[in-house]
């Protein structure tokens, strides 16, 4: 069967069900890839820069035959990987390098030679980096969870999803809790560009929802740790009904204690760290004190009203409506239901 190609649109959609083989360099596929592609580099990165360089200062020949050199000796290894990868997929294999030039070409030939139905992706991963960006422009039906630190928005978020609605978990996505606290222990975060790729995908699985489908997400600055939202993201969020949890101060504080408990000092104080300009030298001086003394809520306390304030001064910014949920503690599946209770209320308003 000879080799497919086929655009983007079409080249995900069978991603859901097939395998991805991603036959870039290592430190492209590092850099960033397609959520769930597999690395399956026909060069490393050495060879890569060789045979690129021999293209450019002699000529395209030179550089297939410096390729070769390579990929013959390991064609049999490339084919016996591929069976491991595709053991499940029904013989079908997509694939995609850079622009769709030669290295999906050799091995998609090599893969079609041995037997595999093969989907090569047209223009490459350039391509589907194009089709990420332009998805961003489309706007979505979100509907903001907001409340202040500590009011257990994304287990909040959690409960809605398990309920069945929509939920686009940026903090997830991001690898991150959304605050200068926020790294996760042993998680990275990705890059920018894998950041994007993966909330491609998030939203991606929205395309079928009926229009009138509300779509639930956290209140998020456009900041999350390391990595930002997309602007016309971050707008179509910001331009969403809000249902704002309002739980007590003392209810967020226990709420943050047991959430950070196995956190240890010494990445707490570096936490502390990095907001001590807005923090202010006495609060971030007393705040490092209590928690070395192991006063842990006297330091979260210091720590709670600061984003307390920082939180009241950008919601007075925002021009959008606000419907306050009365909730006496961090529970979020009470909370999860009084945010759907309040939602059904207001749409049967308008």
């Amino acid at each position: 069967m000879a080799v497919r190609n086929l655009i983007v649109e079409e080249f995900l959609f069978l991603a859901k069900m097939r395998p991805v083989l991603d036959v870039r360099s290592p430190s492209e596929y590092a850099h960033a890839h397609i959520p769930g592609a597999v690395s399956f580099p026909i060069f490393n990165d050495a060879e890569r820069a060789e045979i690129g360089t021999a293209y450019k200062q002699r000529n395209r020949e030179d550089a297939i035959k410096i390729g070769l050199t390579s990929f013959g000796p390991r064609m049999k290894e490339m084919v016996e990987n591929a069976e491991k990868i595709s053991a499940k997929s029904s013989g079908e294999i997509l694939v995609h390098c850079w622009r769709g030039g030669m290295r999906s070409g050799a091995v998609a030939w090599l893969l079609d030679l041995y037997g595999y139905n093969v989907c090569v992706l047209k223009g490459g991963y350039k391509a589907y980096r194009t089709q990420v960006l332009v998805s961003f422009e489309k706007t979505y039906p979100f509907v903001i969870v907001g409340g202040n630190t500590g009011s257990g928005k994304t287990l909040t978020l959690h409960e809605l999803k398990k309920k069945g609605f929509p939920v686009l978990d940026l903090e997830g996505i991001a690898c991150h809790k959304g605050s200068a606290f926020g790294s996760i222990p042993g998680v990275e975060q990705p890059g920018q560009e894998q950041f994007e790729n993966n909330l491609n995908h998030a939203l991606r699985e929205f395309d079928f929802l009926p229009k009138e489908q509300s779509i639930f997400v956290e209140d998020e600055s456009q900041r999350i740790g390391s990595v930002n939202l997309p602007a016309s993201i971050y707008q179509s969020v910001r331009n969403g009904k809000q249902f704002y949890l309002d739980i007590p101060f003392e209810a967020r504080l226990d709420f943050i204690l047991e959430d950070y408990q196995s956190i240890k000092a010494p990445e707490l104080v570096a936490s502390i760290m990095r907001i001590k300009k807005r923090l202010g030298p006495l609060e971030t001086k007393s705040a490092i004190n209590f928690l070395l003394e192991e006063e842990k809520r006297n330091c979260f306390k210091i720590l709670l009203e600061y984003y307390d304030k920082h939180y009241g001064k950008s919601m007075l910014a925002r021009a959008i409506p606000l419907h306050k949920i009365p909730a006496e503690t961090v529970t979020p599946i009470a909370n999860a239901a009084k945010i759907i209770q309040s939602l059904n209320e207001e749409n049967e308003r308008t």
